[in-house]
Formats: C-alpha cells, structure tokens, sequence
C-alpha cells in the first residue's frame, strides 16, 4: 500500500503535471496543423538511442514515415520531449483484407529524455534523414561549484 500511496505522490508532483501539460500542448499544435481530417489511430513508441560525446548528447530516433511537420520537439529543465505522430498506411478501413499480423507501430506518440549536465539548448539541432531523427544538443562547460578569484584593487 506504501508502493502506491508514493507512486500517486510521485505522479502528481509539480513537474510531472507540469511536463503532462506541455505534452498535451505539443500533442494541440500538432492537430491544429494537420492538413487531412483522419483521426490518429493507436499509439506507438519509436525506439531511440541516447549516446554521449564530449560536445554533445546526441539522440537517435527511428521515425520511418513520418513527416518533420508531424514531429514537435521542446527542451525544459533537462528534459528533452519529442511528440509526433506517424501516419498508418491503413487511412481507410480495409474491407477487401483481413490481417493476419500486425507489428509496425502508427499513432501518436510522446517520449521525454532526460539530459544530464550542462548544455545549449538554443544551440540544439535535429534532422530528420531516412526516417531518422537525429538531435544534436550540445555541451557547455559547467561552471556551477567551480572556484571562481575575484581579484582586489586599490581604489
């Protein structure tokens, strides 16, 4: 019962609603442009990698299908959120066919990233290439703890 009652505490703590709501913010503008009428079907989680250099975190995303105006991208306190959604090649209802399997994800989808350090969110870049998004954040030289001397004059 502890396990639960902490999960509900977690869930609702400022930045987890606080980052809901820019989802569903991101997941708004992305209907308000759709330029077709259909309604999105299912959900789908593209994988990703997340790598490191020494000037940049770098995150890879599998996007086959999808359009660069059907991906939204938004960096806040350390965490990077993709949204888009990736359109089924199944619009119309397929009553000619019957399925006899199903492994290609399409819908909406939403995932968030959480970057570690210090870095240039304005400078941050992304591609999309081939149904890769590639995004490209780069570092910059944390100074936060770092000694800093203050030289003293003479007035």
């Amino acid at each position: 019962m502890g396990f639960v009652r902490d999960f509900h505490r977690i869930l609702l703590s400022s930045e987890v609603r606080e980052l809901n709501d820019e989802v569903s913010r991101l997941f708004e503008e992305l209907d308000r442009s759709r330029s077709d009428n259909h309604a999105p079907h299912g959900h789908c989680s593209p994988p990703l990698d997340v790598l490191q250099t020494d000037a940049a975190v770098e995150v890879v995303v599998d996007l086959p299908g999808v359009a660069a105006d059907r991906v939204r991208l938004m960096l806040k306190d350390g965490i990077l959120v993709l949204v888009g959604e990736k359109p089924s090649p199944y619009i119309a209802e397929r009553n000619d066919a019957s399925f006899h399997l199903v492994e290609r994800g399409f819908g909406r989808f939403a995932r968030a990233v959480h970057i570690e350090g210090a870095v240039d969110g304005g400078g941050t870049r992304a591609t999309l290439r081939a149904g890769e998004l590639r995004i490209v954040v780069p570092k910059i030289v944390e100074r936060r703890g770092q000694e800093i001397r203050i030289p003293v004059t003479t007035s």
